[in-house]
């Protein structure tokens, strides 16, 4: 056992690598680069180009507002890393302070990045809304299919993700967050390999699926947490609530930590319940948040769900799928 452990460890070591330079033909930003700002940068792209652009952040801090909007080609956008393979390693943020309650009329127009464009990527970038409690403050809202996000630090209190439309993947990521934190309403998103990191007693999911469409939120392989801050209490936090009436979630083989209340999935409110049409699961999960007796409306599977049902045959097409678990 020591020596496969060691093996393992060895492997992992090695099929780590550093970011630090641009990728060849990428665009540079930072300090000393053409460009200061990731915005200006955005601006600097043709949106009705069909070659593929690529954008390389230099590390540090910057506080900005950032709209990418819809464009024709693929567009990657990198961080700088010392290890390319988490989020742990990250020294790229962007960061804004924005909600409802005074800057922004929509949860789009709160979001430090908000994300227009189909076929983009983004790789070990943390993104931070650092409006805290109080409204609904997006740290990313994501707009559009086939968008990747890997390596990414997603930073919040409520409303942290919106994944709108289109599909999408998280992979080795974290996301942070207490109210609604991951949320939208048309989005077919696969979470993988990830840590849920709740800083608060709440909801993680809130789907918002209106009819029998192909909204989905799956998180697969991943881990549910007490925030450092210490402010989720064993049992004050719901997998999910209803935002509409055909909510669709699950968690799959998720290690489920003791802040899981035993219910597992809350209504909406007390006065409004929502959960008629409802598709909330779990299979295979562990951990003491796992246990107990669930509500009524939720359900278990008898397998996991395969990501390409999930997401369609073709995923691998877009997906990077080195970054699955």
């Amino acid at each position: 056992m020591q020596i496969t452990l060691a093996f393992l460890a060895l492997l992992s070591t090695a099929l780590a690598a550093s970011r630090t330079t641009a990728p060849a033909g990428a665009i540079t930003v930072g300090q000393g680069a053409k460009y200061t700002t990731l915005q200006a940068a955005i601006d600097s792209l043709s949106t009705s180009s069909t070659t593929a652009q690529s954008i390389f952040i230099l590390a540090g801090t910057y506080k900005e507002q950032v709209v990418i909007p819809a464009r024709k080609a693929a567009l990657t956008i990198y961080g700088y890393t010392t290890d390319d393979t988490t989020y742990t390693k990250n020294q790229v943020s962007i960061e804004h302070s924005c909600s409802q309650s005074g800057c922004a009329a929509t949860n789009d127009g709160t979001a430090t990045i908000s994300n227009h464009a189909a076929a983009t990527k983004f790789y070990n970038i943390n993104i931070k809304n650092t409006y805290g409690a109080g409204s609904q403050a997006v740290a990313l809202s994501a707009y559009a299919t086939q968008q990747g996000y890997y390596g990414v630090g997603l930073y919040g209190y409520q409303d942290t993700l919106l994944a709108q439309t289109g599909k999408q993947v998280y992979a080795k990521s974290f996301i942070q967050g207490a109210t609604d934190f991951i949320f939208g309403q048309y989005g077919v998103v696969w979470i993988d390999g990830s840590v849920l990191s709740v800083n608060g007693n709440g909801y993680i999911t809130a789907s918002g699926r209106a009819s029998n469409d192909a909204s989905y939120y799956v998180i697969n392989k991943s881990s549910v947490v007490a925030d450092a801050s210490g402010t989720a209490k064993s049992g004050g936090v719901y997998l999910g609530r209803p935002w509409r009436n055909y909510a669709r979630v699950c968690f799959q083989n998720t290690a489920l930590s003791n802040i899981i209340n035993s219910a597992g999935w809350s209504v909406w409110s007390s006065s409004d319940t929502r959960t008629d049409s409802v598709t909330f699961q779990e299979y295979g999960n562990t951990g003491s948040g796992a246990s107990g007796t669930r509500a009524s409306f939720a359900s278990k599977l008898s397998s996991a769900l395969a990501i390409g049902t999930v997401l369609g045959s073709d995923y691998a097409s877009w997906v990077d799928t080195a970054y699955l678990s």
